[in-house]
């Protein structure tokens, strides 16, 4: 078991769309993938789960791995949270 920290650097926090990506990134892991804010620790393959954090820019958080590749998962973790997301505008 591996244990790592983030501060979410995205302008607008994890929303929808970086949720999204990493959910994608992180769904065929075999193992425990968990992200922690305060008192509160979701999986990191749940939408609704990361969603629930709240987790806007400056935000710290903390994992915890456990299984195969733990170390390179926990570091492929501290970058998804840690990525300046830039999506092209909606709408149109």
């Amino acid at each position: 078991m591996v244990h790592g920290k983030a501060v979410i650097q995205n302008e607008l926090g994890i929303h929808c769309r970086p949720s999204a990506v990493i959910v994608k990134e992180t769904q065929g892991y075999p193992g425990t993938l968990m992200v922690r804010n305060n008192e509160t620790e979701v999986d990191c393959r749940s939408i609704m789960g990361l969603l629930s954090l709240g987790l806007g820019q400056g935000v710290k958080v903390e994992f915890t791995v456990d299984g195969p590749d733990e170390e390179a998962m926990c570091r492929r973790l501290v970058e998804l949270f840690e990525t300046h997301f830039d999506f092209p505008p909606q709408g149109g």
